[in-house]
């Protein structure tokens, strides 16, 4: 494994991060995107893909990371606090936990990340028998590599998680926030009107809490005007695309081309 995550080096020194969708869940997509230059790729567990809860799916994904010097974020389908710690002695050191409500339930996930936590006792348990303790090679120095390693950040998508923004925000060590303008405007009674007033003034008002709380926020933004402009609106994580939706336009396009023979 790479020595230390530099998704979260990056956002600590307040630089912005750039990943894209492998909705093919391949280590070769994986490999590429490293070599593009991409800072992660992005893994939706939560509507697709293998079982979290399989540590052998991650072997092949966390290895081609390693090999491409880019980070895995992976999507969680919940905040279930032992799949946190599954997922993070797989390999994994970037986790995104989906649909959360309050404080209580972040503060749960992140705590799941943690041997020491808040000044306090953690959640997560040692795996000798893990890649992240490289299989027992570097078990002695494991608990203080980790904590300092693993970053948990949430996605804000629904009307309760605006509504508990400030106490959600300031749970300790939430490595950042992600707006899922999609789920959101379902939550607001406004499905995929990702324009409507309503869900554009829940959007900005998670930004500009993110911003107030010091908490790195993420966006959706595929194109490349827009993902500058976001991040001179102060947004670090940016989803700049995928694998599968360029694939599909690209040979649309050129079929469309072609014509009919």
């Amino acid at each position: 494994m790479n020595a230390t995550n530099r998704l979260r080096r990056a956002l600590e020194r307040g630089d912005p991060v750039f990943g894209a969708g492998v909705a093919t869940f391949s280590p070769t997509v994986i490999e590429t995107f490293g070599d593009v230059g991409l800072d992660y790729a992005w893994l939706d567990l939560e509507h697709g893909g293998p079982s979290p809860y399989d540590s052998t799916a991650f072997e092949d994904l966390t290895r081609a990371a390693d090999a491409a010097g880019i980070e895995l974020l992976v999507r969680i389908p919940t905040p279930d606090p032992a799949l946190v710690r599954k997922v993070l002695d797989a390999g994994v050191r970037t986790i995104l936990v989906p649909r959360v409500e309050t404080a209580e339930e972040v503060r749960r996930a992140v705590r799941a990340s943690r041997f020491s936590y808040d000044g306090g006792v953690g959640d997560r348990g040692v795996g000798g028998a893990s890649r992240t303790s490289r299989w027992g090679g570097e078990i002695d120095d494991h608990v203080e590599r980790e904590d300092g390693e693993a970053l948990v950040g949430v996605m804000i998508e629904n009307e309760r998680a605006v509504g508990n923004l400030e106490s959600i925000l300031s749970v300790p060590d939430l490595g950042f926030a992600f707006v899922g303008p999609a789920d959101l405007s379902v939550s607001l009674g406004r499905p995929m009107e990702k324009g409507h007033p309503d869900v554009r003034d829940a959007a900005e008002r998670t930004s500009e809490a993110c911003l107030d709380a010091g908490v790195p926020v993420g966006c959706i933004r595929n194109d490349p005007a827009e993902a500058r402009a976001a991040v001179e609106d102060g947004y670090r994580v940016l989803r700049v695309g995928g694998d599968l939706g360029p694939m599909r336009a690209e040979l649309s396009r050129r079929l469309d081309g072609i014509g009919d023979l």
